[in-house]
Parts: structure tokens; sequence; C-alpha cells
């Protein structure tokens, strides 16, 4: 994503001075803060620019979300280490935010930063405003991060006053920024009227949610035996397109898999509720030895949690004990999928999920879904192999600027010995000098299809992401186009 910034010169023009805020109106006061959410995780549309916000009981963060939904910004709240409560913020006594906003060096501890700040180019920086100022944490953010050539666009909520000097009392937290006038709103502030305030920022936001990637065609050249590549989401989000799917993996044996498939290579692990191992999937990913946030995690709610997705999704976080899911896919349309979808939505505001699509959706069903809801699916997961090759559908998906990953990749339980002994497959594996598995995997990449096969073996698990070193022609390619028998596997 690319910002344009036009007529920066007069952007960085000083900011008129506002009445600080001398009333109590600004202050902290005594509302029960909002819930404490899972911290550290930005998610959007836009890959350059973040808004970033601290909320305690929610009028900034109603404020930062209108923000980003205009611009396509990614989203960070910023989270204290020991979280405010309602005595906290009880301004009539001696609290710890009087305390805080009395002592200029205070600087109260927060959970994280946001992931690849470098990426960003645009901060918007949001706050409530305390005694005139924003919060001291909001100086321990500024203060923990390289903001160097970045563009800063202050924004603040209170019941009256305006931005004050608390804009221009940051900038010496952040000098090498170029900060933009910023300005205050009220909590009920509508969205045309932040519409018409970032329109006057002389800054154009690129909001096309869909990247220039060609989901039908991958960049294979990049990858390495071992080394999948990765392929950019219209979330922003980069996903290997080769992962290990666990359907069928359980207890010490799922753990165990998911630990080999990442020491060798794999960085993308795919589960779901129904298959009953997230808490082994989360487990092994812990016990991996590698960053949580060079995993990809991508997990599914069923059809009967979709009347309450709420605690679905709860329940999913708490099992897998990684901080955020990667994806989360609907596993098949049901009833209250919409519903299901929208929940997942606000999750992906919160940043406890990044990215979101849906599975089993053909044409009609993936048609009549986007319709519906807010955030398009990044991804839709069929079955896809050489006997049921979804020709129509593929090429459908991936020109709404969606992926495609493959389940049943070889063929499923009870059809993969038919499909591994196939005599156009196999001849074309002897001249290769690859095995059947590796062929059909290269076959669905070509396609641009995605692939997460399953084994609990590490030498198939080897065998299966080491297909980068040789490529199909284009008459083997027809050879196993002839191959498709329109032939479902399974029920969906």
């Amino acid at each position: 994503m690319k910002i344009k910034m036009l007529s920066m010169i007069m952007s960085m023009l000083s900011l008129t001075a506002c009445a600080s805020c001398t009333t109590t109106d600004d202050d902290p006061i005594t509302e029960n803060p909002a819930p404490d959410p899972t911290p550290g995780t930005e998610t959007g549309k836009n890959g350059s620019v973040l808004v970033a916000y601290f909320s305690c009981i929610g009028t900034t963060e109603g404020i930062a979300e209108g923000i980003a939904d205009i611009t396509g910004a990614s989203t960070f709240r910023i989270e204290a280490e020991e979280p405010y409560t309602a005595a906290d913020l009880d301004y009539n006594v001696d609290c710890r935010a009087n305390r805080e906003q009395n002592n200029p060096k205070a600087r109260p501890a927060i959970k994280s930063m946001p992931d690849g700040l470098d990426r960003y180019d645009v901060v918007f920086l949001g706050y409530p405003i305390w005694w005139g100022e924003a919060p001291r944490i909001i100086s321990t953010f500024l203060e923990s991060g390289d903001f160097k050539g970045k563009t800063i666009v202050p924004f603040c909520t209170s019941h009256s006053s305006g931005l004050g000097s608390s804009d221009r009392n940051l900038h010496s937290l952040a000098p090498d920024a170029v900060w933009i006038p910023g300005r205050r709103f009220a909590g009920n502030t509508a969205k045309t009227e932040l519409e018409k305030w970032v329109s006057g920022l002389d800054i154009k936001f690129d909001t096309d949610s869909d990247s220039d990637m060609d989901y039908s065609k991958f960049p294979l050249s990049e990858g390495k035996n071992g080394q999948a590549p990765t392929i950019r989401l219209s979330s922003g989000y980069d996903m290997p397109v080769v992962g290990l799917g666990t359907y069928s993996l359980t207890g010490d044996v799922c753990v165990n898999s998911v630990k080999s498939a990442i020491s060798l290579g794999f960085r993308k692990i795919d589960t779901a509720h129904m298959y009953g191992n997230e808490v082994e999937v989360g487990r092994g990913v812990r016990e991996s030895g590698v960053p949580r946030e060079e995993i990809f995690v991508a997990t599914k709610l069923y059809p009967n949690q979709y009347g309450n997705p709420e605690a679905a999704i709860d329940e999913c976080l708490r099992k897998l004990d990684l901080g955020y899911v990667d994806l989360m896919l609907l596993h098949h349309p049901g009833t209250n999928d919409v519903k299901a979808y929208k929940a997942m939505e606000r999750y992906v505001r919160e940043g406890k999920i990044r990215s979101i699509g849906v599975s089993c959706y053909y044409i009609k069903e993936i048609d009549e879904f986007i319709r519906q809801v807010d955030i398009k699916p990044v991804l839709v997961q069929n079955e896809v192999h050489p006997y049921y090759q979804d020709t129509d559908v593929v090429p459908y998906i991936q020109n709404l600027g969606i992926a495609v990953e493959a389940w049943y990749p070889l063929g499923g339980r009870g059809h993969q010995k038919e499909l591994l002994n196939d005599p156009v497959l196999t001849e074309i594996a002897m001249r290769h000098g690859k095995s059947v598995a590796q062929v059909i995997l290269r076959w669905d990449l070509q396609r641009g299809v995605v692939v997460i096969p399953g084994s609990s073996n590490p030498d198939h698990m080897k065998e299966n992401i080491s297909i980068f070193d040789f490529e199909l022609t284009e008459d083997e390619m027809t050879q196993i186009a002839a191959l498709n028998r329109n032939e479902k596997h399974d029920w969906y």
C-alpha cells in the first residue's frame, strides 16, 4: 500500500494554540473501565497506516475505530501493564491517575508495542484528555518506539476542551517525527465529521483492501525446499502457501507433529474446533522454539457454534493460548453464519483475530455471503484434488481477490491410495524424480491453490514441503487437468 503525501509543507505548520483544559469534565471519571482486550496486535487493510490509541472507558476507542475504517488503517490499543481500575480514575481522591498526571516523569509500563512499527508511514495517536494533557502512558508509548520520519497525527477525546497543549508537549518525545495538527472529538462525533477532518489532512489513503496479488499465480520461485513462499492476503498479512493440516491428530501425537513440522520449516498450521486439538496445536507452537509471530495459525468455527459466536471465539483463543489467531474461518455454511462472521469482524477490530474467511463456500454461497458482511473473506478453503478440481469455482474466487486453499489435497482419507497410485501421476512423478504426493501439491501451487496436507510422519512432512526444486510443464498440467472427475470425497 502506498501513502501519498500532498502539500506536506502546509501540513507541517505548527498547531494554533488552543486553551488548555482546566475543567474536570475532561478528567478521568469513575465509570467502569472497558474490558482489557488482548494487546500487542494490530490489524487492518492499509499496511502503511496505524491508529494507536489509549482508551479507558471506550470513548477514544470509538473514534479510533472510525478513523481506521475511513483510512483503511491498522489499529493498536495501547495497554497498561497494570490495567486502570475505576478507583484509579477517581479524580476526587488521591488516585493513580492524579499521581501520574502530577508527575511529568511518570511513565506507566505498557504491555507491548505494535509488531513491525517500522512498516507504518503514518500514525494516528489517540488519547483522552486528563488535566489538559495526554495521559502519561502516551509518553511511554512514544519513548518506546522509533518514530523517525513517520507522520504523527494526534487526536483526543474530551467533553468540551480542545487538543490544547497536549499535542505540542508530546513533540519532544518523538522529535524526528513529522507532527501534523490534530484535533479533539466528542464521543458521539458523527462519521461524516471524521471523514471531513481526515480529507483535510493532505494525506491520501489507499483504502482498497485488495492487494496487487494475483491469487492464480504464486511467487513459487521465491520458495525453496523447507521454506514455502508467502502470499499477501487482502487483510495485509502474509501467509505461507504450504501448511500442515492437523485433522485426526490428537494428544501428544498432535503436539509432536506440530513441533516436527515447524522444525522442518513449516510456518502455517491449520486446525479447527471440530478437530478437538486446538489445545495441542497451541502447545506445539509454544514449545517449537520459534517465535509466535513467525507461525501462521488458522482455525475454524463449526456451525453448531454460530449461535453464540463470541463464546466460541473466546474458547478458541483460550484453547490455543497464542494471544491471537492469524486466520479464522467458518467451517461451512450454516444457520447464523453471517452472525458468526460479524462477530469475527468485531474480534478483528479488537486485534484478537488478524484475518477471516470461510470454508466450503462455492459461487452461489460466496456471492450471497459477501453482500451481507463488512470484511471480505481473505480465503476460501474448499475440497480440491486432481479428481475434484473445482475448475469453475477456483478461478471465480481468485478473481474476487480471495485466496483459495485445498482441503483433502491428496484425496482424503479412504481415497488417497487410489489417487497416489494413479498411472498418469505416477509417470509424471517418475519423470521428475519426485513422489506422486509432491506432484499433486506442486500442481495445486501452480494453479494458485494453497495446500495444507496432513501428516504425523516427519518423513512425509519433509516431502510435502520439498516441492520448490522442480516445475510441472504445461503439458503435464494439462494431463493432470484431464484427470478431473468432479468426484467429491466428502459431504460438503
